[in-house]
Order: structure tokens, then C-alpha cells, then sequence
């Protein structure tokens, strides 16, 4: 018996990275799957045999969020999990952002987590249980050089996630963020090795951390295992902001 045995979850970015591992390891655990991306391609995980709904979405958009949704809801009739996992990084220091980098960001990072959250609410609110799940950052809690913009976004989902929780809990609704830290994923790859390298020299647990450490913090989060849990977030970064 898997632990997501019987519900829907709709997954943002799930074609890469963290959004992969979240979808492979929830097909596992027997959700059936709402799996969006602003590019689909073809789904190289264990949820490509499970019961997949596969959508190309902006999360900017909120058109195009509220297609997404009726077409999980006509498929499925009930979305039980929301993981906010979609985002955009592009690292630049305060003087080298300008408005463009910054309304990117804004929009990805925080408007798309806004606008999923306002979204799956109704269908959420009417059968009075659902769990939302913000992937924030470990730079979202902390200040952190050459990422202005990227880290600015973060603090925001952090934010909305707590405010969230406060205002859903009654409608049996619970709202909780990840804080990831260096995670092996194309994201980080853009660094030169030697950076990544030191960075890892200052995680407690003297490694990277993976796309499946992130998707297990997500699987507990989604599952009734999580239920008296609201309003937290949890670093997935192998002990960097303890």
C-alpha cells in the first residue's frame, strides 16, 4: 500500500530536476498525477506508468492555470496535493538586475505560486482537505550574495506559504514550504565545479543533496503521515542553515 494510494496530486516543473524526482516517487506511491511543465516532453519516470495527466503550462499565466486545473479536475474529479515545485533561476547580483531579470523571477517564482494556490482552492475547499506544498529555498532565509532576485522570490513563497496556512487550516487545508540547499540538478550546473565544491565543504552532512532527498520531504508532506502539520518549513539541505 503506497503511501498517496487514492490521491490526486498536480505537480508544476515536473519534467526536470526536483519536479522529476517528485512525480517518479508519487507515481510509486500510488497517486494518480497531474504533471505540468512550460515545455512537455516525453516523461522518463516511473509516473509514465502510472495515471498521468501530462500538460504544457505557464505558471505565469493565470489562463492557462485555470485550464490546467479543469483538466486535472475532469480527469480525476479532485485534486488532493498541489506542489508548487515550478521556478526559474538566473543568478545576478543587485547591480546586475535589472527590471526584465526581476519581473522573470517575480512572475515564475512567486505570481505561479500564487496564482496555484487561489487556483485548486475551490476544489480543495469543497471536499474541506487538500495539501499545498511551496518549494521555496534555503537562499529564501537567509541573505545571499549574487542572487538578489532569485533569493528575494524565495522570501516570498515563504511568506505566502505561512500566511496560507493560517487562512486554510480551517477549511481542513494545509500549507507548508520546503527550503532546498544545494541540490545536484541542471540548476547548479551552471556554477563552476570548484564553487559547488566549497559550498558543499559547509554542509554539515559533507554532501549535495539530491532531487530525491527533496521529493521524499515532499512525499511526507503529502501524505496523511504530515497531517497535524501546517504553516512549516523544512530545510532539505543537509544541516547549512542550522
Amino acid at each position: 500500500m503506497g503511501a498517496l494510494d487514492g490521491k490526486v496530486a498536480m505537480i508544476t516543473g515536473a519534467f526536470g530536476g526536483q519536479g522529476l524526482a517528485e512525480a517518479s516517487l508519487f507515481a510509486r506511491e500510488g497517486a494518480s498525477l497531474i504533471l505540468t511543465d512550460i515545455k512537455v516532453g516525453a516523461l522518463q519516470t516511473d509516473a509514465s506508468a502510472n495515471d498521468a495527466l501530462t500538460l504544457e503550462h505557464d505558471v505565469s499565466s493565470e489562463t492557462q492555470w485555470s485550464e490546467a486545473v479543469q483538466r486535472g479536475l475532469a480527469r480525476f474529479g479532485r485534486i488532493d496535493v498541489l506542489v508548487n515545485n515550478a521556478g526559474i533561476y538566473q543568478p545576478a547580483p543587485l547591480a546586475a538586475t535589472d527590471a526584465d531579470l526581476y519581473e522573470r523571477h517575480y512572475r515564475v517564482n512567486q505570481l505561479g505560486v500564487f496564482l496555484g494556490m487561489r487556483t485548486v482552492l475551490p476544489a480543495m475547499e469543497e471536499r474541506r482537505a487538500g495539501s499545498i506544498i511551496n518549494i521555496a529555498s534555503g537562499a529564501g532565509a537567509k541573505g545571499t550574495n549574487g542572487l538578489f532576485v532569485y533569493s528575494t522570490t524565495k522570501w516570498a513563497v515563504r511568506g505566502m506559504t505561512r500566511s496560507a496556512a493560517r487562512e486554510l487550516a480551517p477549511k481542513g487545508i494545509r500549507v507548508n514550504a520546503l527550503l532546498p540547499g544545494l541540490i545536484d540538478t541542471p540548476m547548479v550546473a551552471i556554477f563552476p565545479k570548484a564553487r559547488n565544491d566549497d559550498f558543499v565543504g559547509r554542509v554539515p552532512l559533507g554532501r549535495i543533496g539530491e532531487a530525491m532527498d527533496v521529493a521524499q520531504a515532499a512525499l511526507f508532506l503529502a501524505s496523511d503521515a504530515s497531517a497535524y502539520i501546517t504553516g512549516a518549513e523544512i530545510p532539505v539541505d543537509g544541516g547549512y542553515l542550522a
